[in-house]
């Protein structure tokens, strides 16, 4: 069994997976931000529930910088040098705990869902903040692991501002008073399609991907910004940089959760060979 933990900015959930993908029982909990009272949250839910069962390693997802464990930054939790693996050391004996960026593992799945890996894809959670994951030959390119899009610098409104302060999910509640699941304006929804633009006329042209998945929450209405996205890149960006495709995230809510299992396996084979 692999135990999957996705570690958001309001909420986490826990699920467990067979070795062939099988996804199981799912568990959420609100995230707390004192990091002692998310370690004795997770440790109770972890041993109430696994305790008595065969895991073979627990993968689990920060939404920020990462480096040995350590959540070394997280901007919506507050988290600086949160030492995540040695808090949880021993939660399940011996059980190995790996920790990863959320926005890499989703960009780490939702890249293997496709039907032909690209050279790089470059996946982007547009939630709580806004995550970025760069995929290469369909693996985590651990020289890009602690890319951070979302505090990319960009113009807007006439001042140089991180891109998820005006482009986030949590921007634009707090600009237009709705949740995405409420907006029904076409005007809105444009407007917000420019917002989440001018980040990735940013990116766009370093990284030059194949393929641009958009998941998170607002990833979940792609439907509704997706054309004008795309549209607004293929206007602005230079002429000899190619616009890469856009596509929505096979699984918007669920993409880290499967990134952690595919980030298990490519890890079991080392794990079993260390015990």
């Amino acid at each position: 069994m692999i135990i999957t933990v996705d570690t958001g900015g309001t909420k986490t959930l826990v699920a467990s997976f067979d070795e062939k993908g099988v996804l199981g029982e799912q568990i959420k909990f609100p995230t707390p931000k004192d990091p002692a009272e998310y370690t004795q949250t997770l440790r109770k839910i972890l041993t109430d529930n696994y305790s008595d069962k065969p895991v073979e390693v627990i993968v689990l997802a920060v939404p920020g910088t990462t480096k040995d464990g350590v959540a070394i930054w997280c901007n919506n939790l507050g988290w600086k040098n949160f030492d995540v693996r040695s808090a949880l050391s021993g939660v399940l004996g011996t059980t190995p705990i790996l920790i990863e960026n959320d926005a890499n593992l989703a960009g780490l799945s939702e890249t293997r869902f496709l039907e032909t890996i690209p050279a790089q894809s470059l996946y982007v959670t547009v939630s709580t903040g806004i995550g970025s994951g760069i995929i290469t030959d369909g693996h985590i390119n651990l020289a890009l692991s602690n890319s951070e899009a979302g505090h990319a610098l960009v113009e807007f409104d006439g001042v140089v501002r991180e891109w998820e302060s005006f482009a986030s999910g949590q921007a634009i509640y707090k600009t237009y008073g709705q949740y995405a699941r409420d907006i029904k304006s076409k005007q809105i929804w444009d407007q917000v399609a420019d917002r989440i633009s001018r980040g990735f006329l940013a990116v766009v042209p370093i990284l030059q991907p194949n393929i641009v998945i958009i998941g998170g929450s607002i990833g979940t209405y792609f439907e509704n910004y997706g054309e004008q996205l795309q549209a607004i890149l293929k206007e602005k960006l230079p002429e000899h940089i190619k616009c890469p495709l856009f596509v929505q995230a096979k699984y918007p809510e669920l993409a880290v959760i499967y990134g952690c299992y595919y980030y298990a396996i490519d890890n079991l084979e080392n794990i079993r060979n260390n015990r």
